[in-house]
């Protein structure tokens, strides 16, 4: 699409991607604090610019919030479709008179803001970073902007392709043939972003020296590359529709990873663990059994309670093993403890998540041959299990 897009035009594109009063997006909170990283700078936002305000939906430094589009910096990027650096904004016959500068709102001086473009060619946004001092404008930090500012996009793409998955998921649950022929649709709407945001961290690897920098986006890569491996592997299953493979899988060992995978949302402290057994099937669909329980509970758990997420494995009556992750949450009431594994079925409106995670889950584990299930915690809270067939030498 060519020319400056409308209001509308604008406000058609945001309302895809269902991101606005919805609940934080982690993936876009870590965004804006590597682009504050990159570019040296104590603040950092991604603006999406609708016909009547601008909507902070992720903010390092400062606490987002919707104001009108008359007093945004960005709309220039918006409208132009071009990035803006500079290093005092305040001398910049653009914004001398903007409350953002003026002191009225905040004090900006150091401003760079590159535009959020849709593959469809709209512009619907920017990410910016800033500071209350002035700064030389370097080719580094302009170019991590971006590369971050194309990431920003790629993660609402594979969070509207992961919304699609899900509610094709729903129609084609009897239909292994047709949920077949969307998987292999959806596998490049998937996987394109994630080998792009790799790219990138390989590229930012090579720029940034600080040990916390390196460390952030070495962690960034690892996740990608779990991440990678963890979606071919159900795309794969959900194309087939079979029983996984036979090999040996140490579903302790599968839990350090979970644990890893999770740790930027769920310190370790918060999760006891036990001695998980070995099982047969899939490590990578077993691990993501793991991530997404825990995920709930700790999605669930109320903040005060110590060591929230307890993960264990209990014995079966048929000298077997079965693994629960116990939570002290609001529990499941009766009339939802089946219901709640039905595809985009979710337990509370208000708390982030797609719906997709529980019925994936069961399905995951019946496809091993075990069963999962979800029971009343004494003393308040929730325990879902799975049980998997015993492994035999």
């Amino acid at each position: 699409m060519s020319g400056t897009p409308s209001g509308a035009t604008r406000d058609r594109a945001i309302a895809t991607y269902d991101v606005l009063g919805g609940p934080p997006r982690r993936e876009l909170d870590s965004l804006v604090e590597l682009a504050a990283q990159v570019a040296g700078v104590p603040f950092a936002a991604v603006n999406l610019l609708s016909s009547h305000a601008q909507h902070q939906v992720a903010t390092a430094g400062f606490e987002g919030e919707e104001s009108p589009i008359d007093h945004s910096m960005c709309r220039l990027v918006v409208e132009s479709g071009s990035p803006i650096m500079l290093e005092d904004a305040g001398h910049d016959v653009r914004f001398a008179e903007n409350p953002w500068t003026t002191g009225e709102i905040a004090d900006v001086k150091y401003y760079g803001s590159h535009p959020l473009t849709t593959p469809e060619g709209v512009t619907i946004g920017t990410l910016c970073v800033f500071d209350s001092e002035s700064h030389h404008v370097t080719p580094q930090a302009a170019r991590g902007l971006a590369q971050l500012a194309e990431r920003v996009v790629d993660v609402l793409e594979l969070e509207l392709a992961s919304r699609r998955l899900a509610e094709v998921n729903t129609r084609l649950s009897t239909s292994n043939e047709r949920l077949a022929h969307f998987a292999g649709q959806v596998s490049h709407d998937l996987k394109n972003p994630l080998t792009s945001v790799s790219l990138s961290l390989e590229s930012l690897e090579l720029e940034v020296s600080d040990p916390f920098q390196v460390d952030t986006v070495a962690r960034a890569r690892r996740g990608v590359d779990r991440m990678n491996g963890l979606i071919s592997n159900l795309l794969e299953f959900a194309s087939q529709g079979e029983a996984p493979g036979d090999d040996l899988v140490d579903l302790d060992l599968e839990l350090t990873h979970a644990l890893d995978d999770l740790a930027a949302r769920i310190p370790r402290e918060r999760v006891r663990r036990g001695v998980l057994p070995k099982a047969r099937g899939d490590a990578a669909q077993l691990r993501s059994v793991l991530m997404n329980l825990i995920d709930n509970a700790a999605k669930f758990t109320v903040d005060s309670q110590a060591a929230e997420v307890e993960v264990v494995a209990t014995g079966t009556g048929d000298g077997g093993n079965r693994i629960e992750v116990r939570d002290r949450g609001r529990g499941v009431p009766d009339e939802k403890k089946e219901r709640i594994f039905a595809p985009l079925a979710r337990l509370d409106k208000t708390v982030e998540g797609t719906g997709i995670g529980l019925a994936t889950c069961r399905r995951i584990v019946e496809a091993h041959g075990g069963s999962m299930g979800v029971m009343d915690r004494a003393g308040g809270g929730a325990v879902f299990w799975f049980q998997l067939p015993v492994v035999r030498d």
